[in-house]
């Protein structure tokens, strides 16, 4: 049996903080529903802030029926064939070295905060993909580590990620999963945005939502709470963290992406796409790509009054049925692809 570790620092499935927790985690359940033996290594302590999150990640598991076992600073369970460790930041590279001996993997896949040195530790006995989930340091920081092949989620962040010797660059795009079946759920004019934060756009969101005060707005939290920063406006609706996106999808005409930073390939887009959802989104990094020519691209420089034209003009329902049908193309198996590669 093929065997798959995926090792990294931050929590392991189903505990989602962004979008590459859902990349990571659809691609190792696809490599679990495929036949391999998978197990994925990670932490119950932020790596950028050593908090635990044993509480709530016990919490989660009790709720969802899952058995688990703790013990020695570690939580050990199983969520849809996969076998997930979360340990001690502190504890994390002597496990690897363990799980590394034990399970003999065919490959390794890291990414994120001190992926380089977990790629360098596993690069002697196992083929090693980094994912690079982003342009920034965090993002392509795994090349440091020489793994054997850089999967970069979009073209933008191949174009960005610096040559290494020994590692081959590729584009994979994330994986996304077919939304189930629909409710009836009625559609809303609301306008949905994910993340509130200064990095993905508040700035200009809190100027859209003074100047249309006639346009309702959805917000739902994301890297952290901001509620308190939108509670004065009669037309906005926060909504804390949730882990099914697929209601408030289904229930919005537009999904707002006005990002400041360059984003690698936002999973939002795609999402909200399969459900029938187009983006209007900035010129910022691979913010196009994702969109391609099924939503409305806006110049970075756009001020809000540009923004409110677009949104109120933009015709929504021949825009989602052109999303919807770009989108799927993202659902396909990465398991194929992934061959193609070498891997």
């Amino acid at each position: 049996m093929p065997t798959a570790l995926f090792a990294w620092r931050r929590t392991p499935p189903p505990f989602l903080i962004g979008g590459a927790e859902v990349t990571q985690q659809l691609l190792a359940e696809e490599l679990a529903a495929s036949g391999w033996h998978v197990t994925y290594l990670g932490s119950h302590e932020a790596p950028w802030n050593g908090a635990t999150q044993l509480p709530a990640m016990r919490a989660h598991l009790d709720t969802h029926g899952v058995p688990y076992d703790e013990g020695d600073g570690a939580l050990r369970y199983r969520w849809n064939g996969v076998e997930c460790a979360a340990l001690m930041q502190n504890t994390v590279e002597h496990a690897l070295g363990g799980f590394l001996g034990a399970l003999r993997p065919d490959i390794v896949f890291t990414s994120q905060e001190g992926s380089a040195q977990l790629a360098a530790q596993a690069r002697p006995t196992a083929l090693v993909a980094g994912i690079l989930h982003s342009v920034s340091a965090t993002g392509l920081g795994v090349l440091a580590g020489r793994p054997h092949h850089g999967l970069a989620v979009s073209e933008f962040v191949r174009a960005r990620a610096p040559h290494t010797a020994g590692t081959r660059l590729s584009v994979m795009y994330p994986p996304f999963a077919l939304p189930g079946p629909s409710s009836d759920a009625a559609c809303t004019t609301s306008a949905l945005m994910i993340n509130p934060i200064p990095a993905k756009g508040s700035g200009l969101l809190h100027q859209l939502v003074r100047l249309m005060p006639e346009q309702h707005f959805t917000l739902v939290e994301g890297w952290w709470d901001t509620a308190a920063d939108f509670a004065a406006y009669p037309n906005v609706t926060y909504v804390p963290r949730v882990y099914d996106m697929a209601p408030l999808y289904r229930s919005h005409r537009l999904l707002l992406v006005p990002s400041t930073v360059e984003d690698a390939f936002p999973r939002v887009i795609i999402e909200a796409a399969l459900h029938g959802v187009p983006s209007i989104g900035t010129d910022r990094g691979g913010i196009p790509e994702a969109i391609g020519d099924a939503g409305i691209v806006l110049p970075s420089t756009a001020g809000p009054e540009t923004w409110a034209g677009a949104i109120r003009n933009a015709d929504h329902e021949a825009l989602g049925m052109r999303a919807r049908s770009r989108a799927v193309r993202y659902t396909r198996p990465r398991l194929p692809e992934l061959h193609e590669l070498g891997i």
